[in-house]
């Protein structure tokens, strides 16, 4: 392009359109005049090469491709030359950030892999009977071993087949229905069937995930001779399961490291919850007003496989306010080691104490009687120590003897602690000395 004819305004223009930095070189390689388009070239100090020889402007690395560029022909001697760069910085970036792209695809792709793999591992190892049933057609898609075995016509091709027409001509309305409820709902839904050729029922069970493909049956087939035995287990299972769900008092079912699985109504109602999804998978020590003081002394003793029973604590309501509890819990070790945990509001305890008709005597009352007899100074040092003994005492039976959490739960340091214990005579001088460090 012919450049001779455009007025200096125009190719100025043009120069900040083609490029972020221009430099005027004289013959010698020496920068006469720099102008940058970009703020961001402006702050690298480009105005300071001025004077400067062009080769002295760049790194080590490049100063061999700036003395290749200046080597011209001879005719050119003595002329001026127009340099012109352009800034790199957003390609580099949007070249980062296509390989970060491409590796962070390449990670789903391989744990895709993985989840295939392990679920391909399962349904082929399970022994139960387990199908995969396109939602549009009824047609089998898959079948496992499990499945083949149960049918009896390995030699025959399953996938294709009509899954309704492998059960009796009884039996093929109520699959079908199954199946619509199934995709209707959503949820797992179970009816009794009875496969082509059988005299025994079977429990069929079916529920609804989606694809690209569209929609697909997951059904699984199960003896029903099979879950007889275990009827028993299951009824027991089912009535403790609604008995801890009607129980008078709070009870929550948590894993051994607190994270809650499981709360009943009344539960939910003395921590001011909803839904009992405001709780479940989250840790049963957020909900203790003194967090991993309690929970570390509810622990040490269910770790032992020893109940606790009536620990006095606080809880945390969900909209802050704190309620007076006690708390008793035991250690499960079936289906999997769990704990129990049964929370009784106190407030309402001792609202039902205070309506009773009966007298309590007032525990004070006696103290009365050393007025006049003694100073109140001393009534007054004796009663303190005699409930700071009780207070002490009551921390080490709940901690089970473990000085540290009870001068933790007591608000003491483990120094104060020992010079009290010292102090009403519960250890030693030399037991005081060999255990603080």
């Amino acid at each position: 392009m012919n450049t001779k004819n455009l007025d200096p305004a125009t190719f100025s223009k043009l120069l900040g359109v083609v490029s972020d930095v221009s430099l005027i070189i004289d013959s010698q390689g020496v920068i006469e005049d720099v102008s940058t388009a970009q703020d961001t070239m402006a702050a690298l100090g480009c105005q300071a090469w001025m004077g400067k020889r062009w080769t002295d402007t760049v790194t080590v690395e490049s100063k061999k491709k700036i003395q290749d560029l200046l080597q011209v022909s001879d005719e050119l001697k003595g002329n001026k030359f127009l340099a012109v760069g352009r800034n790199l910085e957003r390609l580099a970036e949007l070249q980062r950030r296509l390989v970060e792209t491409q590796q962070s695809v390449e990670r789903d792709y391989l744990r895709l892999r993985h989840i295939e793999a392990r679920y391909r591992v399962l349904f082929e190892t399970s022994p139960e009977a387990v199908l995969m049933i396109d939602a549009a057609s009824y047609r089998l898609i898959e079948a496992n071993v499990g499945a083949q075995a149960l049918f009896k016509d390995a030699g025959k091709r399953l996938v294709g087949r009509d899954f309704r027409e492998c059960f009796e001509v009884s039996s093929q309305g109520e699959v079908q229905s199954l199946l619509r409820t199934a995709l209707a709902t959503g949820r797992i839904e179970m009816c009794s069937a009875t496969l082509m050729g059988a005299n025994v029922p079977l429990t069929v069970s079916a529920t609804v995930f989606r694809q690209e493909g569209g929609a697909q049956y997951l059904v699984r087939l199960t003896q029903r001779e099979a879950s007889a035995g275990s009827s028993v287990d299951a009824e027991s299972s089912a009535v403790l399961s609604e008995a801890m769900e009607q129980f008078p008092d709070g009870w929550l079912l948590t894993d051994t490291s607190g994270t809650v699985k499981s709360v009943n109504e009344e539960g939910m109602a003395l921590l001011g919850l909803t839904a009992s999804s405001q709780v479940i998978g989250q840790s049963m020590e957020r909900w203790l007003l003194r967090g991993s003081v309690d929970w570390g002394v509810l622990n040490t003793s269910l770790k032992q496989h020893l109940p606790v029973r009536n620990f006095a604590t606080e809880v945390r309501t969900l909209s802050g306010m704190t309620l007076p509890v006690e708390v008793s819990a035991v250690y499960l070790s079936r289906p999997e080691p769990m704990y129990a945990f049964f929370v009784r509001d106190m407030d309402r305890r001792m609202q039902v104490a205070a309506g009773a008709t009966t007298a309590v005597p007032h525990p004070f009352a006696e103290l009365s009687q050393l007025v006049g007899r003694r100073p109140i100074k001393d009534i007054v040092g004796e009663t303190v120590d005699t409930i700071e003994r009780m207070c002490i005492e009551a921390a080490l039976e709940l901690t089970h003897n473990n000085r540290a959490s009870a001068a933790e739960m007591l608000g003491l340091s483990r120094q104060s602690l020992y010079v009290k214990l010292r102090r009403f005579g519960i250890l030693s001088d030399t037991e005081v000395d060999t255990e603080l460090p």
